[in-house]
């Protein structure tokens, strides 16, 4: 199996740094590297495996000769170069919204969906963050017991909107504190100290796309019927980083809350805490920085015949973002679909 060239996308920023860190965690075997960025950003230095790198400003031509591309530079800069990644041979693992939803584009999460790789034409994109964590637990549910309804609620940190977004959560709670006046700009409301029911512009149906991205993704990945019930609520909270979801899913088929945990407890890339008697679930603290789905609160859905209620937490910029690409780099280099 030959060693693939790699670009880095979008490397300056916040999930391209965390894209750079997993290549070297997941021992990424590569010919060679390169990073590239906006020419605002062009120049800066990166170390990475012990050499110091130079961030190159994407151009069309950066991509001779490149196989994979890992990209977090946004839909726009996405849209832009993919006709020209693919042109040249190379496959773009696309991390913005760009192509998510192209009914000839897969829409994959690592050990969830990876046969999907199998059709690409040259980009193959990687879901939205709060749908990402969401997959690796249903994955495995309904592989056993198929869902008949699902609701989700998305309780989403601020480092999903950026850097910018996390400095504005810093700056408004200085100032609350401090009794001052402070300007919002990265979110319509102020963040510190509050809950914002919105992410993202809304839609005619009432629902924000970020709700939309949870509905139409989880079907596309899952290859569920277009008439399945699912709803989702996405909310923004007052944490740098870790989403945190409420979950309740309607099954077939009847089924106990140890019955999940010991499905969980057996699936890839999810670790059960469910001990509420002694405090014991899953929290932001504990899934910062880390790779596991966390999943705890598994109980009975009082709503729903066959019903079930869980709580699941993960690290946004890793499984939701940098971890799943990267992951999905591998799989590629595996299944040789390069």
């Amino acid at each position: 199996m030959r060693n693939p060239n790699i670009a880095i996308l979008g490397a300056t920023g916040v999930v391209g740094r965390e894209i750079t860190k997993i290549v070297d965690e997941l021992k990424i075997e590569f010919n060679e590297i390169k990073f590239l960025s906006s020419a605002r950003s062009a120049g800066t230095k990166l170390e990475f495996q012990g050499k110091t790198y130079t961030v190159e400003e994407a151009k069309p031509e950066s991509f001779d000769g490149v196989n994979i591309v890992l990209a977090s530079a946004g839909a726009s800069t996405s849209k832009l170069f993919a006709p020209e990644i693919v042109k040249r041979g190379g496959v773009l693992v696309d991390n913005s919204s760009a192509f998510r939803m192209e009914a000839d584009v897969p829409l994959v999460i690592a050990y969830v969906n990876d046969e999907d790789l199998r059709h690409h034409k040259g980009i193959v994109a990687n879901p939205n963050c709060s749908t990402s964590q969401l997959m690796l637990v249903l994955k495995p549910l309904i592989d056993k017991n198929p869902m008949k309804r699902l609701i989700v609620s998305t309780y989403q940190a601020v480092s999903g909107a950026g850097l910018a977004a996390i400095n504005e959560l810093t700056e408004n709670t200085k100032a609350r504190l401090a009794g001052e006046k402070f300007e919002n700009k990265c979110f319509k409301k102020p963040i510190a100290f509050n809950v914002i029911p919105q992410i993202d512009v809304f839609t005619e149906n009432g629902y924000t796309k970020e709700e939309m991205k949870v509905v139409n993704e989880t079907k596309k990945i899952l290859h569920l019927p277009a008439d399945l019930p699912i709803s989702c609520t996405a909310a923004r909270v007052p944490v740098y980083n870790g989403h945190s979801e409420a979950v309740d899913i309607e099954f077939e088929n009847e089924i106990t809350p140890d019955e999940v945990r010991e499905i969980l407890e057996n699936s890839f890339g999810v670790k059960v805490i469910d001990n509420p008697d002694n405090f014991e679930y899953p929290t932001t603290y504990d899934a910062s920085g880390v790779d596991p789905v966390f999943v705890g609160r598994i109980r009975k859905n009082l709503a729903f015949k066959n019903g079930i209620s869980l709580w699941c937490v993960a690290d946004n910029l890793r499984i939701g973002a940098a971890l799943n690409t990267v992951r999905i780099c591998k799989k590629l280099i595996e299944m040789e679909l390069y």
